[in-house]
């Protein structure tokens, strides 16, 4: 399957209007480094500076969008930086905070969903309208068959702490979607990590700080399997190559811009 040609145009013109913006509002926060610019040189040092600073446009800018083309183009709803409001009780968060603990111990004493359904049999909160501090969502998608996906668009090499947090903010999520007054089957729920891209490629994604605390299956998709869930079918390769295209188009433009850190 390939991206279709309207799809894969405003993907283009997305990440090129994102990196112009970038460069037009781009400052070094850090203008003197001595060290740096001796060894490395300014323009080198400038560039290298610039590229640690889109590691954040790259989530906000490019891959959230990017997500909400792909989703809408496979027929599916899409939001990006989707507000999930709902209540949790202190019952519920007692429950939460219980799994946690068992989680960080290392428990294995029952089934790999049994976090949810523990939630599931504990939930009795009426729906009110209220901002949980942890519950906007990077990308909210619901396909034709009325499953709903709560996707956190992570970084892609997520320490312990930052694995442990997320799967907090996983479990808030379906607590705060079952507190709604509509009768949606648990099953239909899904809140999950998305991680980019693998960057262990081609070994697979073998992150040890993951191990134990989620339901693989479930709560993971990573860089292909992502992107395909997404686009609805094999797309990939062909998001890739939209980003090499832009590119090869940017190359000039980005030399001459760094020309001016020489």
């Amino acid at each position: 399957m390939k991206l279709r040609a309207d799809v894969r145009k405003d993907i283009y013109e997305l990440i090129i209007k994102t990196i112009r913006n970038k460069l037009e509002k781009y400052n070094p926060e850090t203008k003197h480094k001595p060290f740096h610019h001796r060894l490395l040189g300014k323009e080198r040092y400038a560039m290298f500076s610039f590229i640690q600073s889109m590691n954040t446009t790259f989530g906000m800018s490019l891959f959230e969008p990017i997500g909400v083309l792909l989703a809408k183009s496979s027929g599916f709803e899409a939001v990006k930086s989707y507000d999930l409001e709902g209540d949790i009780s202190d019952e519920v968060e007692s429950k939460i905070s219980q799994i946690m603990n068992k989680l960080r111990s290392g428990e294995k004493d029952a089934e790999l969903d049994w976090e949810r359904e523990a939630l599931i049999k504990e939930m009795s909160v009426p729906y009110k309208i209220d901002k949980h501090p942890d519950s906007t969502v990077d990308l909210y998608v619901k396909k034709q068959d009325g499953n709903e996906h709560y996707f956190d668009i992570t970084s892609v090499k997520p320490n312990m702490k930052e694995f442990l947090a997320l799967k907090r903010k996983l479990l808030e999520w379906i607590a705060l979607r079952l507190s709604h007054e509509d009768e949606i089957k648990p099953s239909k729920i899904h809140a999950q990590l998305a991680i980019p891209y693998n960057p262990y490629h081609p070994e697979p994604y073998d992150r040890w700080t993951l191990k134990g605390l989620y339901d693989l299956k479930e709560e993971i998709l990573i860089g292909r399997e992502f992107w395909d869930f997404l686009g609805g079918g094999e797309i990939f390769d062909d998001l890739l190559d939209v980003f090499e295209e832009a590119g090869k188009y940017l190359s000039e433009e980005l030399d001459e811009y760094f020309k001016q850190f020489s």
